[in-house]
């Protein structure tokens, strides 16, 4: 018997709230399978399944907080005997696991129905029907074994005419209608934070404290001719429609990638007391948020992808990062960060790292400076790198490799 815990989605998570399960009790489920939302600090993640089998019981409710760790569902993976099931959360990825913990926290658990009348529905479907007034006895299910989903209950809804059909127009429910004349509230002067934005400090407070405190970190910074890689990307753009045009951020992110093969001590976790290098290569690439904030998921395996499909994957990453829609995987496997803040006018960028990781690559604005070659000054297009690394896993000889080999692939586009 397998089982799903709470997963670790940053090193700054003690505890998740579960929004929604999307899968019920008998449902057969593949390896990245999205099964639950789940609600952190930093927003809310599609959570994914990392074993192949059916699911058994939903031990944990919606509504639910606990603590990272703790056992949600189980799941049959045809293994028998207690501790030989397969956990079905991500382990010894980017964030650090936590043990398991006994009981949830601050639980707000629905009460079952009766034994011998327990209807099969998943939570969120219940949920639905408590709030339309649906009876899931009069409801026939789709899912596996008859159980009832969420989109069944909608059906019956509609059918009892107490929610409109897909292409008629949603009027709020219970909506109070507008006064005729409503008086004017005088808008504050600077509304305040919302609760949502001052969780997401709170936990970029709590992350970059913890790698102020363990970390013990060193800088390195080169100045990068971008002259040709610019060229060729402006060579590269009138061959593509607008939609397909790719960015310099795409060649400095592959470059990076490209930069980590040569040296390797900076792609993986600092853990245990030591370095684990890891042989996939996972940039976490930070994303501010409009409500305040920011997040770095991962763009996976960027030293294996063209230029343009790196640009294609930071477009996507990026819109669904803001738009709530990032998988639990893409939080935990980033083996290393690249931040740019050069459209924000930043020359230089000194990052913090985000632990367990052993660095992070910081990429300014390009620029027009002066540029001294063969006895020679010229004006060049140019990008302040930087490094921050963990001097535990790392010296400054190998970061200034890494800041040399950087380069060297920068001044080959065509090769990226």
């Amino acid at each position: 018997m397998g089982e799903f815990r709470m997963p670790s989605l940053g090193a700054d998570m003690e505890t998740g709230k579960l929004v929604e399960w999307l899968v019920v009790p008998g449902q057969r489920v593949r390896r990245g399978d999205i099964v639950a939302m789940v609600e952190t600090q930093k927003g809310l993640f599609e959570v994914e399944i990392f074993a192949d089998g059916v699911m058994g019981e939903l031990l944990v409710q919606p509504g639910q907080t606990v603590p990272v760790g703790t056992l949600l569902a189980t799941i049959d993976n045809g293994t028998a005997g207690a501790g030989e099931g397969a956990t079905a959360v991500p382990t010894g990825t980017g964030a650090e696991q936590k043990p398991p913990a006994a009981a949830p926290v601050a639980a707000e658990s629905e009460p079952e129905p009766a034994a011998g009348h327990r209807i099969a529905s998943s939570p969120s479907a219940r949920q639905l029907a408590r709030e339309l007034g649906i009876d899931l006895a009069t409801v026939t299910g789709t899912g596996p074994h008859g159980a009832i989903g969420r989109g069944d209950v909608e059906a019956a809804a509609r059918a009892a005419g107490r929610l409109p059909a897909p292409d008629e127009p949603v009027a709020p429910v219970s909506a109070p209608s507008p006064p005729a004349e409503p008086a004017p509230a005088p808008a504050p002067a600077q509304p305040a934070p919302s609760a949502a934005a001052a969780a997401m400090r709170k936990a970029i407070a709590a992350a970059v404290s913890r790698s102020n405190r363990e970390i013990p970190h060193y800088y390195l910074e080169t100045e990068i001719d971008l002259s040709k890689p610019l060229q060729w990307l402006e060579e590269e753009n009138r061959k593509r429609s607008m939609r397909e045009r790719i960015l310099p951020v795409a060649l400095l992110v592959k470059a990076t990638a490209l930069a980590l093969r040569e040296v390797p001590e900076l792609n993986g976790f600092w853990q245990n007391d030591q370095l684990e290098v890891r042989q996939d290569i996972h940039i976490g690439f930070a994303v501010a948020l409009r409500q305040g904030g920011l997040i770095a998921p991962a763009v996976h395996h960027v030293d294996q992808l063209g230029v343009g499909e790196v640009m294609q994957r930071l477009a996507d990453l990026i819109e669904r990062t803001r738009g709530g829609h990032l998988r639990s995987s893409e939080l935990t496997d980033a083996t290393m960060s690249v931040t740019s803040l050069g459209d924000r006018g930043v020359r230089t960028v000194y990052g913090v790292i985000y632990p367990p990781q052993v660095a992070l690559v910081g990429f300014g604005r390009i620029s027009e400076r002066p540029w001294a070659e063969n006895g020679l000054l010229g004006v060049r297009r140019c990008v302040t790198a930087t490094l921050a690394a963990d001097h535990r896993a790392t010296d400054g000889h190998q970061g200034a490799l890494f800041l040399e080999a950087l380069t060297r692939h920068l001044h080959l586009p065509e090769a990226l």
